[in-house]
């Protein structure tokens, strides 16, 4: 199901995916990614909250529902457990409990007040409460709803109410249990023919790999209303970390690409929507906060402009 929009001007909009330790235990457990975690949680968050209030952009923070609190038991026994293949122990297994101050990467409620204390006004959503993969056969219906409701009640309890939605590893489902609770946008996968679920891994990697070393300008997308009744906002371009063999490719490739994008649309006057997670800032992060800074400063400039408008998810449809 499709809905006729349009825009008056081009839109920039910016997602972030906040998980702390929790978007890779299933895969790595606690000790891979704990030094790029803390990095980001001590440096990586308020340098972005800054930059962020500097060039006046309103972001959409998806936050793990389990950062919204500041202690906890562990092993959450009251909520519904996923079964993914690729983990068949109890999904809370490396869940310590505890507090925000003796497990700081598992815990993020003063991270949650920071966000809604920023000057320029950030957007709250959602990441799921523990990273459950919801597109996987393993996620039940029955997991995906107590996840949702545990979000919006811890959200509910800090006087939040949640609107958007960003799927962990961006694999959808569930829609019509965010639309119960709720949620009425999400970020859908970048449309480009490489995303699609029928290629293996290796081919994915590949076609990002293959845009990104010919700097191709991301797509512009518009929102679309899907039969569950929510919105879909595409991301258009990833801005990748600088780990790995990525660490390889220049920062300046990154923000070409960017800088097109909001090039583009303005030009069509759709949208331009930038994602990526706070630790993927963690490495080379001078030179990676210098990237964010000429995109931030290019789509001001465009803004200042008249040509484009620089919006949170949950307030480019109503």
């Amino acid at each position: 199901m499709s809905d006729s929009i349009s825009f008056d001007r081009g839109i920039f909009t910016l997602s972030l995916d906040l998980e702390l330790i929790w978007g890779t235990l299933d895969l790595f457990g606690p000790a891979k990614f704990a030094r790029a975690c803390r990095i980001e949680r001590e440096v990586v968050i308020d340098r972005l909250l800054d930059l962020l209030t500097e060039f006046e952009v309103p972001a959409t923070w998806c936050i793990l529902g389990h950062l919204f609190l500041d202690k906890c038991s562990p092993q959450h026994a009251e909520l519904a457990r996923p079964h993914h293949a690729w983990h068949p122990a109890d999904w809370y297994v490396n869940d310590p409990g505890g507090t925000e101050e003796t497990a700081p990467l598992f815990f993020g409620r003063s991270i949650v007040e920071k966000i809604r204390n920023c000057p320029v006004r950030q957007e709250i959503g959602s990441h799921s409460f523990s990273h459950v993969i919801f597109g996987d056969p393993g996620c039940s219906s029955e997991v995906a709803e107590s996840e949702l409701a545990e979000c919006v009640r811890l959200a509910g309890e800090m006087g939040l109410e949640l609107r958007s939605f960003a799927f962990p590893r961006n694999r959808v489902g569930h829609l019509t249990a965010l639309r119960q609770y709720g949620f009425t946008v999400f970020r859908g996968p970048e449309p480009n023919w490489y995303e699609s679920e029928k290629y293996p891994e290796l081919v994915q990697r590949l076609g990002r790999l293959i845009d990104v070393l010919r700097v191709a300008t991301p797509p512009v997308v518009m929102p679309r209303r899907d039969e569950s009744g929510l919105w879909d906002i595409p991301g258009s371009a990833m801005y990748f970390p600088m780990h790995g063999r990525r660490r390889y490719l220049p920062v300046n490739w990154r923000t070409r690409r960017a800088n097109k994008g909001l090039d583009a649309a303005a030009r069509k006057r759709g949208i331009f929507h930038l994602w990526f997670h706070p630790t993927n800032l963690a490495d080379e992060t001078e030179s990676m906060f210098a990237g964010l800074r000429d995109i931030f400063a290019h789509a001001r400039n465009l803004r200042d402009r008249g040509r484009l408008d620089l919006l949170p998810l949950g307030k480019i449809v109503k």
